[in-house]
């Protein structure tokens, strides 16, 4: 038998206190400390936060990030491909190996390509 849930979307009106400060590297902080009992669910997000002139707050929750899959990984490169139709080739290596940086980037870009060329291939043997 399959479970159904429903979620509902309720607004919940909370009286409270909210207070405002700038931080001494001038970030902004509010918080909010509520001034009667109330049940929720604890949450963490990231918001976009609008503070109005006259002490107004809205907040509006951001949408995760959704990060590519790597689909060809080497030991500091991976290819991915975005949603954005895009293909990405990151590298990335410690400083203090400046010296390897040339020969290892040439040596796992071209690993990843012959990944690529052998994927290419096959899907044609398979077409």
């Amino acid at each position: 038998m399959k479970k159904i849930i429903k979620k509902q979307k309720r607004q919940v009106f909370v009286d409270g206190m909210m207070a405002f400060d700038v931080l001494e590297n001038g970030l902004r902080t509010a918080d909010f400390q509520a001034t009667e009992d109330v049940e929720m669910e604890a949450f963490s997000a990231t918001f976009k936060v609008q503070g109005m002139r006259d002490g107004s707050l809205y907040m509006t929750e951001q949408p995760k990030r959704i990060r590519n899959k790597a689909i060809f990984r080497d030991d500091n490169a991976a290819l991915s491909h975005g949603k954005d139709g895009r293909w990405y080739f990151s590298f990335s290596m410690d400083a203090d190996r400046i010296g390897e940086l040339p020969e290892q980037l040439v040596r796992q870009a071209s690993a990843i390509a012959q990944k690529v060329i052998r994927e290419l291939i096959n899907h044609r043997k398979a077409v």
